[in-house]
């Protein structure tokens, strides 16, 4: 039996003292204000040791709540600086490593998995973890042919410790809100939750990489480790070196900034196109740099981790590439339309369309120009105004719908756009769109005929 399940009762205690260490801050802050400091002031106090404390409890559990703090971390960029820069290690930490499992209950998964005489299927086995995700561990290792792979151990109780871990967050989600602004926490949670069953299958993780590993062998831009062996809860897959993204991000220099932005920005529209499938766990700690793309000094993107995909056969929805090409062109009516019929605005509720453009415009600004730079500030920017009550854009924002289709596409661009921001890069974005997303370029004429003629 593993550690987590045992430990349950002092992971339930971890978790369930935040709302408790919440209030009791909210408390501090409104004494603060009744002695005259400045409201704005103490909010920023307040949300940074919110902050503080909620990632501290993140870091030292697995499950659940490394899963919801690693989801949560890449929207770090959306907090002023003065809060985000305390605590930007803890969340890069969290990106890349947790506690380790004990040597024995590793090597008890695999002998139940892979049999008695599991270590003679390696040349080599490093029972020191090389990483550590929400619900296993990497080992590195040498197969019995030669290549070096990356064995993915599953902790043994890991769905119990999910589920009860996001159950016990999703108690006080209204809480942590204030952590990101302009972002709902609940439904990310919820969302988190769904996919629970997905991740724990290393069966379809499998297929989801082998289906990237095929498609993108020999490309020059993209790197993906082929499966070499799978079993429950066994992932053994090719080894791969490089620097992860996360580095990059706290020390790397303009040019690998900008070629990583690039690459992830490719890799996010590319990958439903070329596969079928999105990738749909965009956090730093899943993405290295590698060195020998296309020009002397370039650099290749290597992705990891296929546990979360959004299945998509027919690529990303090309509403949404039609509905970005017509706000970007200033056709108000033409995008409410669209908006109203994809769910995006319930039946119930009528808007003005150009307020709905105004709400949208600043939102698509990277897509209007031939490069854009994505920063911390742009990011809070955007963040501020639709978490101001004060603004239209909050109001009119709480009104909108995201259906359930595009839940999970949109999670993964927040997330994408997120990263961007940490890397500060400078990205060709339209470019991008053009070459990917589905209906983003007008059809130009006699497409249509040969479309159908098809």
């Amino acid at each position: 039996m593993s550690d987590l399940p045992r430990k349950a009762v002092t992971r339930t205690a971890k978790l369930a003292a935040l709302p408790l260490g919440f209030a009791g801050r909210a408390t501090w802050g409104l004494g603060k204000r009744i002695v005259g400091e400045s409201a704005e002031l103490v909010g920023r106090e307040l949300q940074q040791r919110t902050a503080e404390q909620l990632f501290k409890v993140l870091g030292e559990l697995k499950g659940g709540a490394m899963k919801f703090g690693q989801a949560l971390s890449v929207f770090e960029s959306a907090l002023p600086e003065e809060v985000a820069g305390p605590y930007r290690a803890a969340l890069t930490k969290l990106q890349e490593a947790a506690p380790p499992m004990p040597t024995r209950t590793v090597h008890a998964v695999l002998e139940e998995r892979l049999g008695e005489d599991w270590p003679a299927l390696f040349q080599e086995f490093e029972d020191k973890p090389a990483a550590a995700a929400s619900i296993g561990q990497v080992h590195r290792a040498v197969w019995h042919d030669g290549r070096e792979v990356a064995v993915k151990v599953q902790y043994p109780g890991a769905g119990e410790a999910l589920l009860s871990d996001l159950n016990q967050l999703s108690r006080f989600a209204r809480l942590l809100g204030p952590l990101v602004p302009g972002m709902d926490v609940k439904p990310l949670i919820t969302e988190l939750k769904d996919r629970v069953s997905e991740e724990l299958d290393y069966g379809l993780e499998a297929q989801a990489q082998r289906a990237h590993a095929e498609e993108f062998a020999g490309d020059p831009d993209v790197v993906v480790p082929d499966v070499v062996h799978q079993c429950e809860q066994v992932l053994i897959t090719e080894w791969m070196d490089g620097t992860p993204l996360s580095e990059i991000i706290a020390d790397g220099t303009e040019e690998q900034r900008d070629r990583a932005g690039q690459l992830l920005a490719r890799f996010l529209f590319s990958g439903p196109a070329r596969t079928g499938l999105l990738h749909a766990d965009p956090h730093p700690g899943n993405f290295r740099l590698l060195p020998g793309g296309p020009g002397e000094d370039d650099w290749r993107l290597g992705v990891l981790d296929f546990g979360t995909v959004d299945r998509l056969p027919d690529g990303l929805p090309a509403p949404i590439g039609e509905a970005l090409r017509m706000t970007l062109d200033g056709e108000a009516e033409a995008v409410y339309e669209m908006l109203c019929e994809e769910g995006f605005v319930k039946e119930s509720v009528e808007l003005d369309p150009d307020a709905v453009l105004d709400y949208l415009s600043p939102i698509i600004e990277p897509a209007r120009a031939d490069e854009f730079t994505f920063t911390r500030g742009w990011m809070r920017g955007q963040a501020a105004r639709i978490a101001d009550p004060r603004s239209p854009a909050y109001q009119l924002a709480k009104q909108l719908n995201l259906p359930p289709a595009y839940l999970l596409i949109h999670r993964v661009t927040l997330s994408t756009i997120g990263v961007l921001c940490q890397l500060g890069a400078t990205v060709r974005l339209r470019e991008e769109l053009e070459d990917w997303l589905p209906s983003f370029l007008p059809e130009e004429p006699g497409e249509e005929d040969e479309a159908a003629q098809a």
